[in-house]
């Protein structure tokens, strides 16, 4: 078993981690910007957006404002649609280096008031053919947030041989790639669970990006969120600025732990693989009524924490350090 202190040097705030119950969380206060906005008419939600924005839930305003809007113009058109729609292709419009091994790639969609149609949790299927060869295809899961329009974002780790990764990598702003979507994963609604954990390496991070992003921007959503994250090295971790930000946000709904492989002399958080300990430390307990285990990362953590799944629609047996803890095929969800 790992220190309670290690965990609490690991983190941005200081807890006790050992326990597995939260604190009560303080009550939000926006429920008179909500009334705010969906008596008011599309001027007066523009003039209250500078207000309100300016607190801490600016983000839940925007989104009751952008709500209010719809309820008089209609909902914003979808860019995909799923069923028969067939690929749509998209131009690149922006590429930036998050590490020394991954890009951020902006696409526009077809029109600039266009939302993704992105459902929670879900991925789009990328599509490229080399001259002469069968085409490519690889799901990735989107980085940007199912409300913004006109966009999507990806962010793409290089891998050796990876012939979609490397295809990104070597595109540039005016080019285009094929889509189609969405492909429905895990569908989420608001307290769906009391406790969900996401277990994740490398860019398996994505789809549990998503998760957190939809249940934290949702003031109604009350589920508590444990993240365990592996990577080889501390560059390798991916929105770590953004996490670090649910967690000091929300420091009674959300923690995070980070695994290094090859960790630096400074670094205080735990080394090496995620383990059984770690797992049995900070996961809430398999005989909680209403919890759920995510994973998704490289193979071998799937053969380390969860089993592989058999195909997209079998999620297979559960085995691994998951079955050895105690839980059920049920809790768990293969990304």
């Amino acid at each position: 078993m790992f220190a309670r202190t290690a965990f609490r040097a690991a983190q941005p705030l200081k807890r006790n981690l050992v326990s597995r119950t939260y604190a009560t969380e303080p009550g939000k206060t926006g429920s008179s910007n909500t009334l705010l906005y969906s008596l008011g008419a599309v001027g007066l939600a523009g003039a209250g957006y500078y207000y309100f924005s300016s607190s801490s839930s600016g983000k839940t305003v925007e989104s009751v404002a952008a709500k209010a809007k719809d309820a008089v113009s209609g909902p914003p058109k979808k860019a995909f649609t799923g069923g028969d729609q067939g690929f749509v292709s998209l131009l690149l419009k922006d590429v930036q280096i998050v590490n020394h091994n991954t890009k951020k790639f902006i696409f526009q969609l077809p029109e600039s008031d266009m939302v993704s149609g992105m459902a929670v949790a879900s991925a789009l299927l990328t599509k490229y053919q080399y001259e002469g060869q069968k085409p490519v295809l690889r799901p990735y899961t989107p980085t940007s947030d199912e409300d913004d329009k006109g966009y999507i974002e990806l962010i793409v780790k290089k891998y050796p041989n990876g012939p979609m990764s490397t295809h990104l990598h070597d595109m540039v702003p005016g080019q285009r790639l094929d889509f189609k979507g969405p492909l429905p994963k895990y569908p989420w609604t608001p307290n769906k669970h009391d406790h969900i954990a996401l277990i994740a390496g490398g860019t398996g991070i994505t789809p549990m990006y998503q998760l957190c992003r939809a249940i934290f921007k949702n003031p109604d959503d009350k589920t508590k969120v444990t993240l365990v994250f592996g990577n080889l090295s501390e560059e390798d971790i991916l929105l770590k600025h953004e996490f670090a930000e649910l967690e000091n946000t929300y420091p009674n709904r959300f923690r995070a732990f980070y695994v290094l492989d090859k960790a630096p002399k400074e670094w205080v958080g735990n080394t090496g693989h995620i383990t059984k300990d770690l797992l049995k430390t900070v996961l809430p307990e398999p005989k909680s009524e209403n919890v759920k285990i995510f994973v998704c990362g490289p193979p071998g953590l799937y053969k380390a924490i969860s089993g592989n799944k058999v195909s997209p629609s079998d999620q297979g047996e559960l085995s691994g350090i998951l079955q050895e803890l105690g839980y059920s095929k049920d809790q768990v969800y293969k990304f």
